[in-house]
């Protein structure tokens, strides 16, 4: 969709610029796949939600530790200790909040370096197994 960013220059961009895009590639990827599924708007609106939740982020990225790159780690380690200048939300676990910015960071990386194909293997992993929907 958009002209890759060289993997150089994408690697020295700030961990939270990554995430920031990593959020919203994360997303629609979440939206595909619920789409498909032939849900009501308020089911799949209800589902993206939890999906995307900083709990559920974390818990995906803890899923795909064994199958990480070195690069890939290295990201997550950035994602995980960058710090934002706001508070986490009241509601939030500190520690899924961190490691849903690893997460988005990884997918953000792999989304504006064109390695779509990575972050779908990753989607078949997290939302292809869910037989919930």
């Amino acid at each position: 969709m958009f002209e890759p960013v060289p993997e150089k220059e994408a690697g020295m961009m700030n961990a939270l610029q990554l995430a920031y895009i990593g959020d919203a590639v994360w997303e629609l990827f979440v939206r595909n796949h619920l789409v498909r599924k032939g849900m009501t708007v308020h089911h799949m609106h209800s589902e993206c939600i939890r999906r995307v939740s900083a709990r559920a982020q974390a818990a995906f990225i803890r899923s795909l530790e064994g199958d990480l790159t070195p690069e890939e780690q290295e990201l997550v380690r950035r994602g995980r200790n960058a710090h934002a200048h706001h508070p986490v939300p009241r509601n939030q676990n500190p520690e899924d909040y961190a490691m849903a910015t690893a997460f988005e960071t990884l997918i953000g990386y792999l989304s504006i370096t064109g390695n779509n194909e990575r972050i779908a293997g990753f989607a078949d992993i997290i939302l292809g197994g869910d037989k919930n929907g």
